[in-house]
């Protein structure tokens, strides 16, 4: 979000479909948040916990889309928030670190589904409009586990600000390997 940026913090139209998307990554935001919107749901996208937490005390939203890290705190918190102010609402935690402890407090927290990122409109429609099975339709054509992995690397190497010592270290892995990956081109899906 952009300083001066003016965001839209209620929901306009058909209150049925109102979606929150709480997510610090500009350009997936608001990826997101176009793909949804052609897709039916009013959506009001923003970009930390505070006013993650504002929207959903002010507007209840029907359904969520909340990243589980954000640059001023916890995504835990807004779903935490938005259970107190719609208990039927229907949350799905996003989250480039997912692994089972994290979860289970996502899912403890009030959240009906967990996604992995980079997560496409599709599984995000369909974890949000599930109708009860426990588990969504696997994809028809999922990331591979390469294409999982480089869209990871590329997202802490933007998170470190393009960094390749940095991201590395994060990553565990040597400067020189590390320079090797990003050398080459994206595997494909």
């Amino acid at each position: 979000m952009l300083s001066g940026e003016a965001v839209k913090l209620t929901f306009t139209g058909d209150v049925t479909r109102s979606l929150l998307i709480v997510d610090d990554d500009a350009p997936f935001r608001t990826r997101l948040a176009r793909a949804m919107e052609k897709r039916g749901f009013n959506v009001v996208a923003v970009d930390c916990v505070q006013l993650g937490i504002e929207v959903a005390q002010e507007s209840a939203p029907a359904f969520a889309v909340v990243d589980l890290r954000l640059g001023d705190g916890n995504g835990l918190d807004v779903v935490s928030a938005l259970r107190d102010a719609r208990p039927d609402a229907r949350i799905v935690m996003l989250t480039g670190y997912g692994n089972i402890a994290t979860a289970v407090a996502a899912v403890k927290a009030g959240a009906v589904d967990y996604l992995p990122k980079p997560a496409d409109a599709d599984a995000v429609e369909s974890a949000l409009l599930a109708d009860g099975r426990p588990l969504p339709q696997p994809p028809e054509n999922p990331m591979s586990a390469d294409r999982v992995r480089w869209e990871h690397i590329q997202r802490v190497f933007e998170q470190c600000d393009r960094n390749v010592s940095e991201t590395a270290r994060r990553l565990k892995m040597h400067r020189r390997t590390l320079q090797r990956i990003l050398n080459k081109h994206a595997p494909r899906a």
